[in-house]
């Protein structure tokens, strides 16, 4: 019993990068069913965001992203609380993202980018996206602007 639901812990891990602690609680809260206990690290994992929105975001980075055709690209500037979550990978690999979002779909603002579908998981907006990363990374993550290019076919 111990060793599966170890296993159990490992593969909820693997799935949703959320602490062991929460993982730990969401087996207890699911009697270890592992569907009920991803729902409830989903449903956890938003409440932490909410608590987190409003918290000032000074730090951050720039991202770019050039599709390979070369003929599309896009630069997002991502913010956080402090330089240390903007140096993180998962920081970086959500800038990536955004931007690889931006240049795919070309949403014209910030808040039509929020509501549109994640290229990558059409199940989830990128919004939730960004949830899920403020979760995990424990600061307010704010996209702040962007930009999107695309070079004129016609010239």
């Amino acid at each position: 019993m111990v060793k599966a639901r170890l296993e159990l812990l490992k593969k909820l891990r693997r799935q949703t990068h959320a602490s062991v602690s929460d993982i730990r609680k969401a087996l207890e809260e699911s009697d270890n069913d592992s569907s009920k206990a991803l729902t409830w690290l989903k449903k956890h994992g938003r409440k932490k965001a909410l608590r987190k929105e409003g918290r000032e975001t000074s730090q951050g980075l720039i991202n770019a992203y050039i599709h390979q055709n070369g003929k599309v690209g896009a630069m997002v500037e991502l913010l956080c609380e402090t330089d240390f979550v903007a140096r993180t990978s998962e920081f970086k690999n959500l800038a990536h993202e955004l931007a690889m979002q931006v240049a795919a779909m070309s949403p014209k603002d910030v808040d039509s980018l929020l509501k549109q579908e994640y290229i990558r998981d059409p199940s989830m907006k990128v919004s939730e996206l960004i949830k899920q990363a403020i979760s995990k990374l424990g600061e307010n993550i704010v996209v702040k602007r962007f930009t999107r290019y695309n070079l004129d076919s016609n010239r």
